[in-house]
């Protein structure tokens, strides 16, 4: 189990997928994501009206504190279908079905076709097998796709022993650690391009 950390849903426990096949990003990484990612948004309040995607959404955490904390809508892409269950039921579980949408294909699939609107702020954790340039390229195409708004915020989470670059068309912001995690902050600069 899980909670959502803050929020007009904070307290509330998630479920998460049984095994090993997804790791759900713990809620002191969430909490540090979150706060900076606000800021880089415009401060406190800075998801309010947004829309999140959430890439590799396991047990749906990242989105779905999203959404506690102002987010309009929260799309959660994952593959696995334990975790799809998972979702679903934590969807079910919190209320907010009208403003979260599963799409249960992979990553490259969904991010490779044309956006039904573009996302304000990104998350990636991917499998610890998929590698960094697959990332990068998934990110580039979902970018070109219209998956992700100018200006928009890009979060991947990453095992600290791994080095990571965005494509070209995302900004580096900095780099945070904790423990064995890192997450690497960026921005879309389409003049980067």
């Amino acid at each position: 189990m899980s909670r959502i950390v803050a929020g007009t849903l904070g307290g509330r426990r998630i479920r998460t997928p049984a095994g090993t096949t997804t790791r759900p990003t713990s809620d002191r990484v969430r909490e540090a994501l979150f706060a900076r990612a606000e800021s880089l948004l415009g401060g406190p309040g800075g998801l309010d009206g947004l829309a999140v995607l959430d890439l590799y959404a396991g047990s749906g955490a990242v989105g779905l504190e999203a959404l506690s904390r102002g987010a309009a809508s929260a799309v959660l892409v994952e593959s696995d279908r334990q975790a799809v269950a998972v979702l679903h039921a934590n969807i079910a579980l919190l209320g907010v079905g009208s403003r979260a949408r599963v799409l249960p294909r992979r990553v490259e699939r969904v991010l490779a076709d044309t956006a039904p609107a573009p996302a304000d702020l990104v998350f990636a954790d991917p499998p610890y097998e998929t590698g960094a340039t697959a990332l990068r390229h998934a990110l580039a195409t979902g970018e070109r796709a219209g998956w992700l708004a100018a200006g928009a915020v890009v979060v991947v989470e990453r095992s600290c022993r791994d080095d990571w670059e965005f494509p070209a068309g995302i900004a580096l912001d900095g780099e945070r650690r904790y423990g064995d995690t890192s997450l690497w902050y960026g921005h879309v600069d389409p003049s980067m391009t």
